[in-house]
């Protein structure tokens, strides 16, 4: 017999109009992604806790037993390609360019001497305080 509202009256229907009563999943299975992610999550906090307590003596076993591994994995931390330019922003300024430049540091390096000022004087001798006393627990 199947239940509903008829003979049970406890029966709530999984749909009203054709959406989903409050309470009840349209997917009751779950999604993939939150399975997959769920999974992930696990797995590295597993990771993560079996290498706190054998990660250093693992790296030690795998680097004296098998160097090519070991080479493999430090190969595999490092970027594949890095693209590097060098490149000489001062070639290419004109020359009103460089005396601007050159004018700016000039007056950067003026101000910067007349602000550094020499103070004179003797230290004070501050007689020193006992250290403060520790609670009883």
């Amino acid at each position: 017999m199947a239940l509903n509202a008829k003979t049970n009256p406890n029966y709530v229907p999984k749909r009203i109009n054709g959406k989903f009563a409050p309470g009840w999943s349209g997917n009751p299975g779950g999604s993939l992604e939150a399975t997959r992610r769920s999974f992930n999550k696990d797995f590295l906090l597993a990771l993560a806790a079996d290498f706190k307590k054998h990660g250093a003596a693992a790296i030690e076993k795998v680097r004296e037993q098998q160097p090519a591994a070991y080479m493999k994995i430090c190969a595999l931390l490092v970027p594949r390609e890095m693209k590097v330019e060098h490149s000489n922003a001062i070639k290419n300024l004109t020359d009103e360019q460089l005396e601007t430049m050159i004018e700016h540091l000039t007056a950067s390096l003026e101000a910067q001497a007349q602000s550094a000022k020499v103070i004179e004087g003797e230290a004070e001798v501050v007689p020193s305080l006992p250290a403060p006393a520790r609670p009883m627990k």
